[in-house]
C-alpha cells in the first residue's frame, strides 16, 4: 500500500489537518502521503447518454433529425480517484468526477469518499477491505420544445415526438439515472 508522492507541500498541510482530526501525532501526519490511484474518462452514465443518441425521426416535411446531435459532447466526465494513506494499513479513497454536458443531458460534477484497510493474516497474505460512496454525478435528460401545428407548442421527450404516445405523456421517459452510490470491495491475496 506504499507508495511515495512528489507534492509533499499541500500534503504536508492536510496531513496535520489530518492528524488533528483523527487524534495521531504530527510525526505519524508527516508520514501521510497522497498517491493518484486512477484517472479516466467516462462512465456508465457517460455510455447511457451517449446510447440516447442512437437513432432519429423524420419530420412532416421528409428531412431526417437525428437524436446523435443532441447526445454528443467534446468532454467526457473526467473521474480522477486518490489515495491519502494514513497508516501503514489504513487509507482514505477520495477523489471527483468533472460531470459533462450535451445539448439535451448533463451528467453533475461527483464527488467520492471511503476508506481503504489492510491486514496480514499471514507473513505471505493481505487481506483487504475498502469501501466507497458517490454523491452526485446524476445522469438528466432535458425535454425539447415540439410544435404540432394546430394542436400547439408542447415540452415533449425530445426522442419520443415523433410517437403516436401524447406529448405530455412522453415526459414520464425522461431518463433521471443515478450512478452507483456505494462500491463494497474484499480482496484475499497470497503471494507464493
Amino acid at each position: 500500500m506504499r507508495e511515495r508522492s512528489g507534492n509533499r507541500g499541500g500534503s504536508r498541510t492536510t496531513a496535520l489537518l489530518l492528524s488533528a482530526c483523527l487524534g495521531t501525532s504530527p510525526a505519524t501526519a508527516q508520514d501521510i502521503t497522497t498517491s493518484l490511484v486512477d484517472i479516466h474518462q467516462g462512465s456508465p452514465l457517460s455510455d447511457r447518454a451517449r446510447s440516447l443518441g442512437d437513432g432519429g425521426y423524420e419530420l412532416q416535411n421528409g428531412s431526417w433529425v437525428s437524436f446523435n446531435q443532441w447526445y454528443h459532447t467534446n468532454w467526457l466526465d473526467l473521474h480522477v480517484d486518490l489515495l491519502t494513506q494514513l497508516t501503514e494499513n489504513t487509507g482514505i479513497l477520495w477523489g471527483f468526477g468533472t460531470g459533462e454536458k450535451g445539448e439535451k443531458y448533463s451528467v453533475e460534477p461527483s464527488l467520492k469518499l471511503g476508506f481503504l484497510t489492510q491486514t496480514h493474516p499471514t507473513p505471505k497474505s493481505t487481506l483487504s477491505f475498502s469501501l466507497t460512496s458517490t454523491i452526485g454525478g446524476n445522469l438528466t435528460e432535458k425535454p425539447c420544445v415540439a410544435n404540432y401545428g394546430d394542436l400547439g407548442i408542447y415540452s415533449v421527450n425530445c426522442r419520443l415526438a415523433a410517437t403516436d404516445m401524447a406529448p405530455e405523456e412522453t415526459l414520464k421517459y425522461l431518463v433521471n439515472a443515478k450512478p452507483e452510490s456505494m462500491h463494497l470491495w474484499l480482496n484475499y491475496r497470497v503471494t507464493f
